[in-house]
């Protein structure tokens, strides 16, 4: 999502400056939701892989953004395939299977039909 350049591994520091999260919340994420088990090198430091930091901007958004409870998040996790993760982590849009965040054909039809009641509503304010 920048220009930034990928490498193989990242420190914690790293992916907290990445993704805007303290380094406690991402040792806390890492105990709370399975697909987020970094590696640690012989030091024993934590070392993120891309995959990571992908799973943690997801885990992010759906805490954040879609205020998903952890339980909650933990099971939308379950259902994510590698092409979500890439999907979001290049548009940053949350689909999976057949779910959408686009609306619905129904939602669609309604919203064209209140447009056209407030086009005439409009309409006959102006004479």
């Amino acid at each position: 999502m920048g220009t930034s350049i990928k490498k193989l591994y990242y420190s914690i520091g790293e992916v907290s400056e990445i993704t805007g999260l303290k380094q406690y919340v991402l040792r806390y994420w890492e105990s709370e939701f399975p697909s987020l088990s970094p590696s640690k090198n012989r030091a024993g430091n934590r070392v993120y892989k891309q995959r990571d930091i992908q799973y943690i901007k997801l885990i992010k958004y759906l805490l954040y953004e879609k205020k998903f409870t952890i339980e909650g998040a933990k099971q939308k996790l379950k259902t994510v395939r590698v092409e979500d993760l890439d999907r979001f982590d290049k548009t940053g849009s949350w689909e999976t299977g057949t779910e959408s965040d686009a609306p619905s054909e129904e939602i669609v039809r309604i919203i064209r039909k209140v447009k056209e009641s407030l086009q005439e509503i409009s309409d006959l304010l102006e004479e």
